[in-house]
């Protein structure tokens, strides 16, 4: 089982942030991305690291300060090993077909064979519609609204 990594932001611009700081700093994978609108209308994001424990603690120390900079973070915290639970009931509302055995390969697939989901919420910065506006939603990246 790999380490999970999350870090929870108050809007879209900061967990962008984030997840690029996170992935430019270690080896880990965006796994999925979750928007929530929370108290006051407010955009709550979280992204979802995977990797080793080392790797994801570095990563998640990374994004965080980037978050900082740039807007508020609500949490940050890395799970040196979840339990299968965790992996069953709540990860795979984000991945479908996700086991308690979940692992990412160095090809950056998983051990089912799956893409990695990482370069989605970064792509979807540059993605725009016909009217010139920004796209709201990656289509590669898991997500719950």
């Amino acid at each position: 089982m790999q380490a999970l990594g999350l870090i929870e932001t108050l809007g879209y611009t900061t967990a962008v942030s984030a997840a690029d700081a996170t992935l430019k700093a270690a080896d880990v994978q965006l796994i999925a991305v979750e928007k929530v609108i929370g108290v006051g209308g407010s955009l709550g994001v979280t992204i979802h690291l995977s990797g080793d424990v080392a790797a994801v603690g570095a990563a998640v120390d990374a994004g965080k300060a980037e978050a900082q900079r740039i807007g508020t973070v609500i949490s940050a915290h890395v799970i040196a090993k979840a339990h299968e639970d965790v992996n069953r009931k709540i990860l795979s509302r984000f991945l479908p077909g996700l086991s308690a055995d979940f692992k990412t390969t160095d090809a950056g697939t998983t051990s089912d064979g799956a893409k990695s989901a990482a370069p989605a919420i970064l792509a979807e910065a540059d993605q725009t519609d016909q009217t010139g506006t920004a796209s709201t939603s990656a289509p590669d990246l898991p997500e719950i609204e």
